[in-house]
């Protein structure tokens, strides 16, 4: 195999993998990134995924063909059926598809994951570097003129369910905080948007479109990596399937950014996890690590809202979402561990059945979670989507928190400051969910059947002190026990962040291009 003659070939072209690869080569490295999905130009993109509602592409029925990873199921807790897990495909990565939400993790989950060289004082720059923050670029914390345009709806705009959730939670108390992203705020507070002009800026937008001008940047869609290449310890490349073709690639570093469903995939494929799955899976054992285990997200609750027909948006291009409620749920517990957020519109209020005058949602995430799942092989075949277990709500910390969540949303939900917005019965659409409000296990049960998760997927390639058996790369992203190979992305978090995930991946893949040898 001769040296195809690249410094760095990252594979992944989303939110970490897209600023690490332009990063990397305006510095200099020739460097080969490679993406399963389509390539495709900014002006390319579907105009429905530019909405600032992705209702509007979700409906469409073309704009999501080969935006997403086909066949990739989840179940969300033992007692749910497997659903799909929507993982963005194509450059952009999830980038592309997601819900355009930039909020930063507070600075206490850097603090709490007592990573060398991940602190806050660490981070902070990057989020600033990345950053065009057009209310508050100018204060220390913040940046502008960076990639990244952050965006906050004016209140004069914002939806009826925004306004009623707003009214409801400062009348409770919750307070004001006008930029989430400041260190430390709580309450309640506009939701920081990756756009510009109404139009989502996705990674592929930001990074990668500029990046193409670079003569030592090489951009490859369609080529799914099957596994990385070892010469003894050390990665010296990726196999690559591509039009049915198997090639090979080669470089003196390979980096994984195919976040944190198909890093750990493609590790896995490559010998390196735990050993009796590998050996089941016919696949030799490189080394055995943890790999695809210590999966979390953040479980959602919710409250269906039955809109009057002044309250419903106007159409599918008015913004779904635009204020959220970080808080903590009492004494003792993590601060901000829970947050409200308003739904103008909800995917899943689409099939709700209501007056027709339009559906609404206030929810609940449980910001910071105790419950690990898991991701395992079915087959080696890199066309095979791995099994997704999430196993949400397993550990008996979390249930009691979420439960005191739910609770508080209803009693936001049935105040006077949301009643103006309200058509219909709040009890009858939400039957099932007051059946069993006032009993504890009956609500425990309820919400292990019922609850989804935040598309916020992470910590399947963990990140942490070599000693520590839940690790898999050391805080230099190196996998542990070979070199030339690290793995970049929200899989590497020690756990998933108090916030949307996405700025936090954009983030590492921003600190790692400095990073790398």
């Amino acid at each position: 195999m001769a040296n195809s003659g690249w410094d760095l070939i990252v594979v992944g072209a989303g939110s970490s993998g897209a600023a690490l690869a332009v990063r990397s080569a305006e510095q200099g490295k020739r460097v080969l990134l490679l993406e399963a999905g389509r390539d495709y130009r900014s002006a390319e993109m579907h105009e429905a995924w530019r909405s600032p509602n992705p209702i509007v592409a979700l409906l469409h029925p073309t704009a999501a063909e080969g935006m997403m990873w086909p066949g990739l199921d989840s179940t969300r807790t033992e007692k749910q059926q497997p659903a799909p897990y929507w993982r963005g495909r194509g450059v952009g990565g999830s980038s592309a598809i997601n819900g355009q939400i930039a909020i930063r993790p507070p600075m206490a989950d850097f603090t709490d994951w007592a990573v060398p060289g991940w602190a806050p004082e660490d981070v902070l720059p990057y989020f600033a570097k990345l950053e065009d923050d057009e209310d508050f670029g100018d204060e220390p914390h913040h940046g502008r003129g960076g990639p990244t345009p952050i965006h906050r709806t004016p209140r004069e705009d914002w939806g009826a369910v925004d306004a009623a959730l707003h009214r409801a939670a400062i009348a409770a108390g919750y307070g004001w905080a006008p930029d989430v992203n400041a260190p430390g705020a709580t309450g309640v507070s506009p939701y920081p948007i990756n756009s510009r002009g109404g139009r989502r800026v996705s990674v592929n937008d930001a990074y990668l479109e500029p990046g193409r001008a670079l003569a030592n940047l090489t951009i490859r869609g369609d080529a799914l990596v099957d596994r990385v290449l070892f010469e003894g310890s050390r990665a010296v490349g990726v196999s690559v399937v591509a039009a049915g073709t198997v090639t090979t690639e080669l470089a003196d570093t390979v980096v994984l950014s195919a976040g944190a469903i198909h890093s750990p995939a493609i590790l896995l494929r490559s010998g390196v996890g735990p050993a009796g799955q590998l050996r089941s899976l016919g696949v030799d054992v490189r080394a055995d690590l943890p790999v695809g285990r210590g999966l979390q997200d953040h479980p959602i609750g919710m409250i269906q809202l039955p809109l009057t027909e002044g309250a419903a948006i106007k159409t599918n291009d008015d913004r779904h979402t635009n204020v959220c409620v970080r808080f903590t749920s009492g004494p003792g517990a993590p601060e901000g561990d829970l947050m409200f957020v308003s739904m103008n519109q909800s995917v899943l209020a689409m099939a709700f059945a209501n007056t027709g005058a339009g559906a609404g949602a206030y929810g609940v995430w449980l910001n910071h979670n105790h419950s690990r799942g898991e991701l395992t092989l079915t087959s080696a075949d890199p066309n095979a989507q791995p099994l997704v277990h999430q196993r949400m709500l397993s550990d008996e910390r979390d249930l009691p928190r979420l439960r005191h969540g739910v609770r508080a949303l209803v009693e936001l939900a049935r105040g006077e400051d949301t009643a103006p917005i309200i058509g219909g019965s709040i009890e009858r659409e939400n039957a099932a969910l007051f059946a069993v409000l006032d009993n504890d296990s009956e609500l425990d049960d309820h919400l292990l059947a019922t609850v989804g998760d935040s598309q916020h997927g992470t910590s399947t390639c963990r990140m942490g002190d070599p000693g520590d058996a839940g690790t898999v790369v050391d805080p230099d992203c190196r996998v542990l026990g070979f070199d030339g190979l690290r793995v970049v992305d929200a899989s590497i978090f020690p756990s998933v962040p108090r916030a949307n995930t996405n700025l936090a991946a954009i983030m590492a893949g921003e600190l790692m291009a400095d990073r790398l040898d």
